[in-house]
């Protein structure tokens, strides 16, 4: 999977992460923050409610139509079926890219997001240069991202809300036939499933 510091700095404000380190120092400095608390905290995120629960449901809609029939009609509980699910994930509606249309998810008012399938929301989704330019010119903001469309695919941007949370299917790579779903989980990233990227190429 594409790591963090091949994204375009234009979206990768490093204010508010200095922030956030120094307030972390504050409070643990003070006392009021148990840093192996936190670390344990943020571990879990990372490794276990992640990216990697978003990618296996994908690879399981890849390779079975009814989970993905299902997955569309339902995605809270169509998610639910493979264990994930809990605070921020209650309302989850899923959008598939195809030919025709490519979707893109954003939080114009502040940052909601997926946590039971993606994790930690990245630096670049909170930020005001995303929020805003992703509404206003999608296709401009996917082409720093390194997604180039044909002209005739539509760009859908689906606002994420305290009430509603969106995961995007992407198009199932080409070649990927035959592949089990680990191996089709492993071609999923994380902004693949936000639709700032596609799937990583079969091979």
């Amino acid at each position: 999977m594409p790591h963090d510091h091949a994204e375009p700095h234009s979206l990768l404000p490093s204010d508010p992460e200095l922030r956030s380190r120094a307030l972390e120092t504050i409070l643990v400095q003070k006392g009021l923050v148990d840093p192996d608390a936190l670390n344990a905290l943020i571990d879990t995120y990372q490794n276990e409610i992640g990216p990697q629960n978003g990618a296996r449901v994908v690879a399981r809609a890849w390779v079975d139509p009814e989970y993905k029939k299902r997955l569309l009609q339902d995605a809270t509980a169509a998610i639910a079926e493979l264990g994930f699910m809990g605070r921020q994930g209650e309302h989850m509606v899923a959008v598939e890219n195809t030919p025709d249309q490519h979707n893109m998810v954003v939080c114009t008012l502040c940052s909601c997001y997926p946590w039971p399938v993606l994790g930690i929301p990245p630096a670049w989704y909170k930020s005001d240069a995303y929020r805003s330019r992703a509404v206003r010119e999608p296709r401009a903001v996917l082409a720093e991202f390194g997604v180039e469309l044909l002209a005739s695919q539509k760009v859908h941007v689906w606002d994420s809300t305290a009430e509603v949370r969106y995961l995007v299917l992407p198009m199932r790579p080409e070649g990927s036939q035959g592949m089990g779903e680990a191996a089709l989980a492993a071609l999923v990233s994380r902004n693949a499933m936000i639709g700032t990227a596609l799937a990583e190429a079969a091979t």
